[in-house]
């Protein structure tokens, strides 16, 4: 039962995450392309575009402990769909802007905010603590997957119909992991607390802010994503005007993170068994920061192939870090306050994407594309420092967490 479970809600997240990696791919192309967007601009779209993750990851993680999490997840990839649609529409009535692009992909991301709140909560919810480190690899492959095709495949269908068959497919994908929701039996019924809802998110951030594992991780977290975002909100300018790259390069690009992803994934077993949790932790933070030096090279060497290794640096390392940190999480914060936890955790990392964007527009606005990158080489080292140096990286194993 747990096995057909698990699948359920992986092909649920496969086909959310294609969804939204084809349409990550698609915008910045289209709106360089098409539309001879600058990298203020583009960093823009980023911008909007991330912001639910900073307005709305509290709300919604208020809203998914009090109702049904699977629901509101079938929900909310309905309204994806409908954005993705209007997305559609505009492109062929010839009335697609930059301001619209970045509206509707705020619609879109919506969809990855109340998905990333809600599921921790709704596997939690179904599976024992036993199975919980299996179940999160399995959903991590099934997005592994999608972040490896979803940009490459994005990328390609960006020729053709000025990107609509890529909205087309994204539409499709965002019906079918609703469909995959519907499937799933009715879950635990969730027990009412009948408390204020701001003393309960008061104790959710009290709880972060004093155990000695998630604050750290939540810091290196949330440098990580400032720094991650920083380089995606001007990548499309940059590679397309520096480095030649054709769309199906920026999407071929885009795709190694996922496929980083998807061999870390399947290679965490192996490498759980070789290294030590703490390591493991800190693999993610190292392999981020190798990267950002590589991508630093390429304004000395306009080299495509340091792009394309640096990318799948950012998916292999920290594919590690998530499985793990997800997995910790889960283990040490009380059932009845995961959602909530994780929509704390979100909005101060994933909240950190906007800020990464805003961090893109005014640099490359007044010191250039170029200065963007070595911002990115700063804030990726503070991240692996801050995580070397704190108590997570010291576990041996998972269970010492709970001593």
């Amino acid at each position: 039962m747990n096995k057909l479970l698990i699948h359920k809600i992986s092909y649920s997240n496969l086909c959310a995450q294609f969804s939204e990696q084809i349409i990550i791919a698609v915008l910045p192309i289209i709106a360089v392309l098409s539309m001879n967007a600058s990298a203020a601009e583009t960093a823009f779209i980023q911008m909007i575009n991330t912001l639910p993750f900073l307005l709305l990851s509290i709300p919604m993680g208020v809203i998914a402990d009090r109702v049904s999490r699977k629901k509101l997840m079938i929900l909310i990839e309905i309204v994806r769909a409908t954005a993705i649609f209007l997305l559609f529409y505009l492109t062929f009535s010839g009335s697609l802007s930059i301001n619209k692009i970045a509206l509707f992909g705020f619609f879109i991301a919506m969809g990855t905010v109340i998905y990333s709140v809600a599921s921790p909560a709704l596997v939690a919810s179904f599976i024992i603590k036993e199975q919980l480190i299996n179940a999160n690899r399995s959903i991590e492959i099934a997005k592994s997957v999608a972040f490896t095709a979803g940009p490459a495949l994005g990328g390609i269908l960006t020729s053709y119909l000025s990107g609509g068959l890529a909205f087309i497919l994204a539409f499709l994908l965002s019906i079918v992991s609703a469909i995959f929701l519907i499937c799933l039996p009715k879950e635990p019924i969730l027990k009412k607390s009948g408390r204020n809802i701001l003393q309960e998110l008061y104790d959710g951030l009290i709880f972060l802010v004093k155990n000695k594992y998630l604050m750290p991780i939540t810091i290196t977290a949330f440098v990580f994503n400032l720094s991650q975002y920083l380089l995606l909100s001007i990548f499309a300018y940059y590679v397309i005007n520096n480095l030649s790259f054709t769309s199906f390069e920026v999407g071929a690009s885009l795709s190694l993170i996922g496929l980083g992803m998807l061999i870390g994934s399947f290679l965490y077993k192996i490498i759980s068994k070789k290294i030590n949790f703490g390591f493991q932790l800190t693999l993610g933070p190292l392999s981020a920061f190798m990267a950002s030096i590589l991508m630093f090279l390429t304004i000395i060497y306009h080299s495509k192939s340091l792009v394309f290794i640096a990318f799948f640096l950012f998916g292999f390392g920290p594919i590690i870090w998530t499985i793990s940190t997800v997995s910790l999480r889960q283990l040490v914060t009380p059932s009845n306050m995961i959602a909530k936890i994780s929509s704390v955790i979100m909005t101060v990392t994933f909240g950190a994407r906007p800020l990464g964007a805003a961090l893109g527009v005014y640099i490359s606005a007044n010191f250039g594309v170029k200065a963007c990158i070595s911002a990115v080489l700063i804030g990726f080292l503070i991240q692996l420092i801050i995580i070397l140096f704190s108590k997570p990286a010291k576990l041996k194993n998972l269970s010492d967490a709970e001593k």
